[in-house]
């Protein structure tokens, strides 16, 4: 069974499924609510006890400058490890930006109006921010079987993105907000709790995942990622902005805690060998005495849309298989407890 779409019954769908015996292959996210966290675990058990697989898709994994920061935050001589970070410096800071107003493969989006009800779609912490919680247990903890222990919640907040009626019909074609949406408007406006923050430490690392909804992109730009991970010998980031024509760019920044030249050719040795022996073509250019960047080639920009025939190919290969790797159901269930959880602590 392929799921995706309205998320208010998609735990249930989940559920009934894997109960008949039946492989899941789910968008995100799997569960919306803290309230239905304990039936996805359960789902998992039983998957387990009938055979078949459960897995969510995490396109973000294939994205080509995620692999790059992922690599270098793995190669020691480069890094040197995570640092344990602080609230105000986390260890990883990592940021979504979309937009509700956009277009996809060359056509205006329209969105139905359930999309803009939380209780269908899922608040920000509990939806987008899947994606960047699964990005920072991959890149950080790669092949590493995590548990709900080695969770430590900090902090979670929420708040609105506001729309007036003529935004609302620009994104959805209805005049007028529907019923179901009017418990979400104030003076006038519909006000959808699609932002969310949340701070938390994963094995004694401090993350900081935020999952920001605009309304609309600048011109020329689109949904944009940010991604710095702070490592003893350096610090790995991803930017898009206008500033990098709002392509996502890897950025490598030494602190000096080592020597500059050695760590300059260790750096050159793992973009240009190690990294460019799977992904071909990779280049490093020096912008100052501490800073590099990632020259990647146009074929890798391939876009989001084709990320979800990756990873429809490693399910396949799974089913094929007969198994998922043996760290992926665990490090799903923590990921969507780390968002249920949030949610949990944002409306405290």
């Amino acid at each position: 069974m392929m799921v995706a779409g309205n998320n208010a019954k998609k735990t249930e769908y989940i559920q009934k499924a894997v109960e008949a015996g039946i492989n899941v292959f789910a968008d995100k996210p799997m569960v919306i609510t803290p309230e239905a966290f304990p039936a996805l675990e359960q789902s998992f058990k039983t998957a387990a006890e009938k055979g078949v697989l459960l897995y969510d898709i995490m396109t973000e994994r294939f994205e080509v400058t995620n692999i790059i920061q992922k690599e270098l935050a793995n190669t020691p001589d480069v890094f040197g490890g995570l640092i344990d970070g602080t609230v105000e410096e986390p260890a990883i800071d990592i940021l979504s930006v979309h937009n509700f107003c956009k277009m996809v493969s060359g056509a205006a989006l329209k969105r139905p109006a359930w999309f803009f009800d939380m209780s269908q779609q899922g608040e920000g912490n509990a939806d987008v921010a899947t994606h960047l919680v699964d990005l920072a247990q991959w890149s950080a903890f790669p092949e590493v079987v995590l548990n709900k222990s080695d969770v430590e919640m900090i902090s979670a907040k929420h708040w609105t993105t506001d729309f007036t009626p003529a935004q609302f019909e620009k994104v959805t074609g209805m005049k007028e907000f529907p019923e179901f949406l009017k418990k979400d408007v104030a003076d006038g406006q519909l006000k959808v709790y699609a932002n969310g923050e949340m701070q938390y430490k994963l094995k004694g690392k401090t993350m900081k995942v935020t999952a920001l909804w605009d309304f609309e992109a600048p011109e020329g730009a689109g949904d944009s990622h940010y991604c710095l991970m702070r490592g003893k010998l350096c610090n790995v980031l991803i930017k898009q902005t206008k500033e990098e024509k709002y392509k996502p760019t890897v950025y490598i920044e030494a602190t000096g805690a080592t020597d500059l030249a050695a760590f300059e050719a260790s750096l050159k040795k793992a973009v240009e060998e190690t990294i460019s022996a799977r992904n071909a073509g990779l280049k490093l250019s020096k912008l100052g005495d501490k800073k590099w960047v990632v020259e990647i080639p146009a074929q890798y920009s391939v876009g989001h849309e084709a990320h979800f025939g990756q990873v429809t190919e490693k399910y396949l290969q799974y089913l094929k298989d007969g198994k998922l790797p043996e760290w992926e159901v665990p490090n799903m269930i923590v990921k969507y407890y780390i968002s249920t959880e949030a949610l949990k602590l944002s409306k405290k």
